[in-house]
């Protein structure tokens, strides 16, 4: 297997334990969304604020769908 694939193959395994804790913690990420947000925290963003952001979009959504 060639370094790139190992690399590939690294992150894979990283994503899905991380997916894991996700759902055992009930935080309600999936896939995609949990990607973005370790990507966003590999770049250097804080990753309270990025809670605190996420939390916040979440209660305005349900805001939103309480209003319909």
């Amino acid at each position: 297997m060639s370094s790139s694939e190992d690399v590939v193959k690294e992150a894979q395994e990283t994503l899905e334990v991380a997916y894991e804790i996700n759902q055992l913690l009930n935080a309600g990420l999936d896939r995609e969304s949990l990607s973005i947000v370790m990507n966003l925290c590999e770049l250097g963003v804080n990753p309270e604020a990025l809670a605190s952001c996420i939390k916040e979009i979440r209660n305005e959504a349900q805001k939103l769908n309480q209003k319909q």
